[in-house]
């Protein structure tokens, strides 16, 4: 099997904003989406996070998790 692409990889910051205009300004990155949760969608246990997607090219996505609650 031939890997075409990589829909997105996901790495952990400690700020998500800082994050996306750093990659914008340096990388000319676009910035796509953010959601922001109060819970684990999975299990709904309460742990806020925000997650956010910048645009890598060529179909390819970006993305980090900013985790307030948890150690670095």
């Amino acid at each position: 099997m031939k890997i075409e692409k990589i829909h997105h990889v996901a790495y952990r910051c400690k700020n998500a904003k800082e994050t996306v205009e750093w990659y914008s300004r340096n990388l000319n990155m676009d910035f796509i989406l953010a959601i922001a949760e109060d819970r684990v969608p999975s299990t709904h246990e309460p742990d806020p996070y925000m997650h956010v997607f910048l645009d890598a090219g060529g179909g390819n996505v970006l993305a980090f998790f900013e985790l307030p609650t948890k150690p670095e």
